[in-house]
């Protein structure tokens, strides 16, 4: 949901952030993907049952326990945000006319999205539908949208259309997100879009094509707060340092609007997230597979070393999480709103008041190199056997067992604070954690 595959036509996206000097770079941190149907016998993701947070919220509406409040400006937005306990700060707006709402969508109209750690929800001024994205517990990402009418009880429901977009090469072939950076483009009717996913390991130069970055940071060079449509030179702007924007004020008209900002610590939290998403997926998805085929189900999927495919999918997991191939920061950042400080001061701390959550933001996102990704429900679901492979490639890594590059990126001050921090704060962390000595 955060941004549609239409892009590569000449309107119709969703979210963005690709490149185009390191496409080949980019390209090259595509790991594995499931290669097989989504309908699986093991999964079941068109007529398995959900459990999620929409699902949850469509329940009490239901039930009378909450009800849904509409404002003539922006429908049921800011209802939805706080029934789903959404932080306004988190905030972030995209201008690349893509997802299903492309013709509402341009730079005195973007998109606007929201989110927590598993929910995602998307409003553009003028919509007939808000959409929502969101973190099942078992199934991935499953998409919903909110018609944007009064409504005794209205309800959100479920869009699988979302699929033909989201459920691609660059989501792992899973359902999922994508964050996407949009080159500009011309007004040649022939001429195509065209971008990349970033993540935290994109250089942040390579990174928002099509968006809106506000912060306070010295002039360095990305691809955020320019024009990506009728352009005269696409090329003009590339690699051209942009000067620190404080608020999207005298950009637009702000009404409707619920922030005056698109952070960029927001963002960059965003896009980390979003594919950390997409591998614990596809991490539960591969394990399912397997134990179905192991306890005699039929699966024509091929031949796989099943083995194999769970240590590859653990390790290519365990990399991101670890954060061992983040880009290093050109510059220090600074936030433009109070997401940073919201977002860290939310638990679990430990006893010494540290937490995943803390930012660096000098040099790194994150104070502590594992994801706060680690807390949630869809991690804690995984299979046994899916955590155990986890765990364990996450040992060899903390305890120092693999220090070759680009492991040995990782301080022991860094891997002595992460195993401190999860012993504490992860209940059902491996009692081998506790050997650690560095």
């Amino acid at each position: 949901m955060v941004q549609c595959c239409n892009m590569f036509r000449r309107v119709g996206f969703i979210l963005a952030a690709l490149l185009s000097v390191t496409a080949v770079a980019v390209l090259a941190q595509r790991g594995g993907a499931f290669r097989a149907s989504r309908d699986h016998p093991a999964i079941g993701y068109s007529t398995g049952t959900v459990e999620n947070a929409i699902v949850s919220l469509n329940r009490k509406i239901q039930d009378g326990e909450f009800q849904l409040e509409f404002n003539d400006g922006f429908g049921y937005l800011s209802s939805v945000l706080a029934a789903l306990g959404i932080s306004v700060e988190s905030q972030v707006t995209v201008f690349s006319p893509t997802s299903n709402q492309a013709t509402l969508i341009a730079s005195d109209n973007p998109r606007a999205i929201y989110f927590r750690d598993d929910v995602s929800v998307a409003w553009v001024r003028g919509t007939t539908l808000l959409e929502a994205a969101v973190q099942d517990v078992h199934q991935g990402t499953v998409f919903y949208s909110l018609p944007q009418t009064p409504a005794d009880t209205p309800q959100f429901t479920r869009d699988d259309q979302c699929l033909a977009c989201h459920l691609t090469w660059d989501t792992l072939g899973v359902p999922g997100l994508q964050v996407l950076s949009t080159f500009p483009l011309t007004s040649d009717p022939n001429a195509y879009a065209t971008g990349y996913v970033s993540d935290h390991r994109t250089r942040l130069e390579d990174r928002w094509g099509g968006w809106y970055v506000t912060g306070s940071h010295e002039p360095f060079a990305h691809m955020g707060n320019v024009e990506v449509t009728d352009v005269d030179d696409p090329n003009a702007t590339i690699g051209v340092p942009r000067q620190q924007l404080l608020s999207l004020s005298g950009f637009f008209d702000l009404e409707g609007y619920l922030s005056l900002h698109s952070d960029i610590v927001a963002l960059m939290v965003l896009e980390h997230q979003v594919h950390m998403t997409n591998l614990i997926t596809r991490m539960g998805w591969e394990t399912r597979r397997v134990l179905y085929r192991e306890q005699g189900g039929d699966d024509r999927t091929g031949h796989e070393d099943f083995e194999t495919l769970i240590d590859e999918a653990a390790r290519e997991l365990v990399d991101y999480l670890l954060f061992v191939d983040e880009a290093p920061l050109p510059v220090p950042i600074q936030g433009s709103s109070r997401f940073s400080q919201t977002f860290a001061s939310r638990p679990p701390q430990d006893s010494q008041g540290r937490s995943l959550r803390e930012f660096d933001l000098e040099h790194r996102l994150m104070r502590y190199p594992c994801s706060y990704m680690i807390y949630t429900e869809a991690f804690d679901a995984l299979p046994a056997l899916a955590k155990d492979a986890i765990y364990r490639r996450m040992w060899a890594v903390l305890s120092g067992e693999d220090r070759q590059t680009p492991y040995d990126r990782l301080s022991d001050d860094d891997r002595l604070a992460v195993v401190e921090i999860l012993i504490e704060t992860k209940p059902d962390l491996p009692e081998f954690f506790q050997n650690f000595t560095g």
